[in-house]
């Protein structure tokens, strides 16, 4: 009996060692990596409508999480009385703010 469980644990060992020799090593991501070389694998991986959205600032009023994730928006504006209810309180504006950061991470490249 003994001799099973042992089996079955060493075999599950080499299942978990064989997902992660799998994951691909993303350099982007990897803070012992030099900022350039960062920058260059992430932009190496970005397609082209990632890299316009990128570029693109869009009025807070007009936005949503979705659409921050969809087109791959890079930057809102919320001023000149664009705020996300009349007289927010600051919970208000954080849990706005914490939406909109969960779209934008929740793209294929996070």
């Amino acid at each position: 009996m003994m001799g099973m469980a042992r089996l079955a644990f060493r075999m599950m060992i080499l299942v978990l060692f064989c997902f992660w020799a799998e994951a691909e090593y993303v350099k982007y991501k990897d803070p012992k990596q030099s900022l350039s070389d960062r920058i260059k694998d992430l932009m190496g991986r970005m397609t082209l409508e990632e890299k316009i959205g990128q570029m693109t600032q869009i009025d807070r009023k007009y936005a949503s999480p979705e659409i921050v994730n969809k087109y791959f928006i890079g930057s809102l504006l919320s001023g000149g009385g664009s705020y996300p209810a009349p007289r927010a309180s600051a919970e208000t504006w954080i849990n706005m703010v914490n939406e909109f950061q969960k779209g934008a991470l929740s793209t294929r490249l996070g």
